[in-house]
């Protein structure tokens, strides 16, 4: 029997998450069977419960992933202020972002079955969620961040459903002129906000 280091196992863990994290948004939850994702990974379907529980654990887990690899990747990078958040959005809202879903936003991609799923994996994104509106309330009102954490609540679900809607649509021309004002109702919803 072979034995490997305990970095071994935390490394293949890791893979198995990430690459869950990139299937399930690729072709959802219920799209996503254990097989498929572990063969995405490398692995064998009989390895799967030496990692997780079950597929409710695995997705809990790749959802938290996905949510911390944003707020990492774009939030947490994004300058202060106003600038930092037009930076976020016209990230948001670029053809590249809409047009590679397994690579994008988890909330545009998974948003409408996390509201199905279990109780821990809707914690899961909840605690996701709330570190990515922290980092916009903080730029949106940088002296009492508190007090903007509704409105930026509601600016991550205007940019959910838009790149959603964006993402269905067959008609491009329609699409990307969706983003583009998608870029400007948030922006607006910011500056809004900031005269308040």
């Amino acid at each position: 029997m072979v034995r490997y280091p305990k970095e071994h196992k935390h490394h293949t863990r890791q893979r198995i998450i990430t690459t869950a994290g990139r299937r399930l948004k690729q072709d959802g939850i219920d799209g996503s069977g254990v097989a498929t994702l572990m063969k995405d990974a490398g692995l064998t379907v009989g390895t799967f419960y030496a990692y997780f529980d079950s597929k409710d654990d695995l997705v809990a887990t790749a959802v938290a992933d996905q949510m911390r690899a944003q707020h990492e990747n774009i939030v947490a990078q994004a300058a202060p202020g106003r600038a930092g958040l037009e930076q976020i959005i016209r990230w948001y809202f670029s053809t590249q972002q809409r047009d590679s879903i397994e690579d994008g936003c988890p909330n545009a991609a998974l948003l409408d079955e996390i509201g199905r799923s279990t109780d821990t994996t809707r914690q899961a994104y909840t605690d996701g969620a709330l570190v990515l509106i922290d980092g916009f309330a903080a730029r949106l009102a940088p002296h009492d961040p508190p007090s903007a954490r509704l409105t930026s609540l509601s600016l991550l679900g205007m940019m959910a459903g838009t790149l959603q809607l964006s993402r269905a649509l067959t008609d491009r021309q329609l699409a990307d002129q969706l983003l583009e004002q998608g870029i400007h109702n948030a922006l607006a919803l910011i500056d809004a906000e900031q005269h308040n």
